[in-house]
């Protein structure tokens, strides 16, 4: 039996090398869809770029809340003018430190912004909403989110990633069970939430792992397709290598794995032998 999954890329935009991979493997056939960092400086230049794919792959927004620059002064949450670590914003958070009226209006603001810049240079909303490091899931920044989308776009119309996964399932595929966990305890009733306000999620999480070296990524995609699930998301990381990214990001070596894998013959046979289809979540 065949199952239609989404196979999303994130991250487009944040060099020429993520971006340019991503879109080479959307014109392959091997990607249902790419999450953008719309506050990048690469942006504006980037997003034209995806008009060509726009009818067969979810093109969406990757909020983005660490390690990177705001889109416009944040001085509740980037004082020094740059957001901080995923470690720093998820202690906020499940402290309460979000909550207060600066960090709530600030957290407001940028996601509007992003939103925004999505829809001033992609020419049309986004397919969904999820979050860079997964931060669209934290206490203080989830209800912000979903009432974005809820306030902005037509019901129906703009799917939120939804990170839960069963225990059972992430302890049976055996892949970074800890971090996944983690992952999906934080989505732990966004599901509800979000359909509260006639929103759309995907049904399933798959991708989580450490980004070490020598990981046999071909052995771990298969076991994020097993079992086959309809409808659900398995998240992915490829890139081109370039000099921009290699200043960035502190997984270059797996962003290539990932890359060389999804665009060869080894991934189509993968797929064939499984009984998956990769397609867009409403498309």
């Amino acid at each position: 039996m065949t199952a239609t999954i989404v196979l999303n890329a994130d991250d487009y935009g944040l060099s020429p090398g993520v971006s340019q991979g991503i879109l080479a493997l959307i014109r392959q056939g091997r990607l249902s869809g790419t999450s953008c960092m719309t506050a990048t400086p690469f942006w504006p230049q980037h997003a034209p770029w995806l008009a060509e794919v726009t009818d067969r792959a979810d093109i969406g927004l990757h909020l983005t809340l660490t390690d990177q620059e705001p889109a416009a002064p944040c001085p509740a949450l980037a004082p020094s003018g740059r957001f901080g670590s995923v470690g720093d914003l998820m202690m906020r958070s499940l402290t309460g430190r979000l909550m207060d009226a600066a960090s709530q209006a600030d957290l407001k603001a940028e996601i509007g912004r992003q939103l925004d810049l999505f829809e001033a240079h992609a020419g049309r909303p986004p397919s969904h909403v999820d979050g860079h490091q997964h931060v669209h899931l934290l206490p203080g920044v989830r209800g912000l989110v979903l009432d974005a989308v809820a306030r902005r776009y037509p019901r129906g119309s703009v799917y939120v990633r939804d990170c839960s996964e069963p225990v059972a399932a992430v302890l049976a595929r055996g892949v970074d069970s800890v971090k996944a966990l983690i992952i999906a305890s934080l989505a732990r009733g966004l599901a509800a939430a979000a359909a509260r306000r006639g929103i759309p999620t995907n049904r399933g999480f798959r991708g989580v792992y450490d980004f070490g070296p020598g990981r046999d990524f071909p052995g771990l995609m298969a076991r994020f397709l097993a079992p086959a699930q309809d409808r659900a998301l398995v998240m992915v990381h490829p890139a081109l290598p370039d000099e921009v990214l290699a200043g960035l990001d502190p997984v270059v070596a797996s962003r290539q794995v990932e890359q060389a894998y999804l665009s060869g013959d080894a991934f189509a046979a993968l797929l064939d032998r499984t009984g998956v289809r990769l397609g867009r979540l409403l498309g």
